[in-house]
């Protein structure tokens, strides 16, 4: 890097922080505006990586999270994270500037999930035994590692509220914002970063107390926003996936969304439901092993979800047709949507991380006023290609597709994909923005790290449309 694009690259840095901090919105303000909209920034599976240096880390663990941001500052690496990698310090920052740039009067701020990154705990013990093939830990050693992850958690927490003022952020847990290998926290992760998502995330928004009694015991809670007309159910779906916690877990959280539900019937409020893992399939996964469509059968399709929840949550949602107006997922870091058999369209956010050759990016929401539904978005990208100063607008929706930008956006995406499959042009700008526009070529496998391609595109395609295995199966074989 020339002198003057790390003198560039520094006051890029040095300007993420140094912008006066933005006033707080009130939500009471943003119910009653007068304006027929509003915008809502979105954000997903950040996975901040704090060993992208490993030289820093005697300091880190020395020091509180509050004086991270000072060590990662001295570091050498200035560059953003690259492709097939987690989100470094500078990539971090230029996030952070960007959100801060481009809330707006936003009233709140969601995020889906994965605030760490990946491996942190195997990283952490390769450090502190100084040794790759490091013995199994000691309870000091796990110790040691659960401490330097809360930390970890509480830097990113605190760095994300430094951005947005005073605006909340409703957080919903990730499969790998956890101790252990990835598939969720468990009840002590929960209680040690109660604290942090009350404080740090929420703002305080909530009653403590009923919080702290719903997070700490099972990750998913809900939050009144906007008076008394919107509910934000926020779900820990990691407890759905088929390896993950056990079944009672999942029909726990199932019959608790159906009393959220139905209580905000009965209020006459709308709800937004936000989780980590989406339902349906892992289309990324099965393009892996099926090598085309029609190797695709019950042993290849690997699903989300275990069956049986999934098919619980489904019922749940089918019991209040037009309750649920949003619906965010993240997880696979990639910008897609899906159909439910209920009619509802989840939206999948991308990621932040580009550890999947994606670019980083994040979604503004436009959202009706009335409505508290979506009508458009527009989608922000740091092009890892050209190394560009700041993200910079990818797309927006209602100009790239041809849909009004009054229209529901529900009713957009449904009548978007068939469009993708009987009009190339769609179907090629939908795979170009999937992974948030990256076109590079992954430098180990030399393929493109974009996984949609003219053979394997009936697996992606079936994925946005069917999210039972056998009607996902028989859409994938029959395309």
């Amino acid at each position: 890097m020339s002198t003057m694009s790390r003198w560039f690259f520094f006051a890029v840095l040095i300007n993420a922080f140094s912008m006066s901090q933005r006033n707080g919105v009130a939500l009471a303000a943003a119910a009653t505006a007068t304006t027929s909209s509003y915008q809502i920034v979105t954000i997903s599976d950040l996975h901040f990586n704090p060993f992208y240096d490993p030289s820093l880390y005697p300091d880190l663990t020395a020091a509180e999270p509050g004086q991270w941001a000072s060590i990662f500052a001295r570091s050498k690496v200035i560059a953003p994270a690259a492709g097939g990698t987690d989100t470094n310090y500078p990539l971090f920052l230029l996030t952070l500037a960007s959100i801060k740039q481009n809330l707006g009067s936003s009233p709140v701020v969601l995020c889906t999930g994965d605030l760490l990154g990946h491996y942190i705990p195997k990283l952490f013990y390769t450090a502190y035994y100084k040794r790759a093939d490091y013995p199994t830990p000691d309870a000091a050693a796990v110790a040691a590692m659960e401490k330097f992850v809360d930390k970890t958690f509480a830097f990113v927490a605190g760095g994300i509220r430094t951005a947005v003022g005073d605006v909340p952020v409703i957080y919903a847990p990730g499969n790998i914002d956890t101790y252990g290998p990835g598939l969720g926290p468990d009840s002590t992760f929960l209680t040690n970063n109660a604290e942090t998502v009350y404080s740090q995330l929420l703002n305080s928004i909530s009653e403590h107390q009923t919080f702290l009694n719903a997070f700490t015991q099972d990750g998913y809670y809900s939050v009144q926003l906007l008076g008394s007309k919107l509910l934000v159910v926020v779900l820990n779906s990691n407890s759905f996936v088929g390896i993950a916690p056990s079944i009672t877990d999942a029909d726990a959280e199932l019959n608790w969304l159906d009393s959220q539900l139905s209580a905000a019937k009965s209020a006459g409020q709308k709800v937004w439901i936000l989780m980590h893992v989406p339902p349906g399939a892992n289309a990324q996964l099965i393009a892996q092993t099926a090598a085309v469509p029609s190797d695709v059968d019950e042993d290849t399709a690997s699903m989300m979800w275990d069956e049986k929840v999934q098919e619980g949550f489904l019922q749940t949602l089918g019991r209040y047709p037009g309750r649920v107006t949003l619906m965010l997922a993240g997880h696979t870091h990639m910008d897609e949507f899906r159909i439910l058999s209920t009619g509802d369209v989840l939206e999948q956010l991308p990621g932040i991380s580009p550890c999947f050759g994606n670019n980083p990016a994040y979604k503004v929401l436009t959202i009706g006023q009335d409505t508290f539904a979506p009508t458009d978005y527009e989608a922000f990208d740091y092009n890892l290609a050209t190394f560009p100063a700041q993200f910079g607008v990818l797309y927006r929706f209602s100009a790239t597709y041809g849909y009004g930008a009054e229209s529901a956006l529900a009713a957009s995406l449904q009548n978007l994909y068939p469009r993708l499959n009987t009009d190339q042009k769609d179907q090629d700008t939908y795979t170009l923005l999937y992974d948030s526009g990256s076109t590079a070529v992954n430098p180990v496998t030399y393929f493109p790290w974009n996984p949609i391609n003219d053979v394997n595109w009936p697996i992606f395609s079936c994925t946005i449309g069917k999210m039972g295995e056998p009607d996902y199966v028989d859409c994938v074989n029959s395309y």
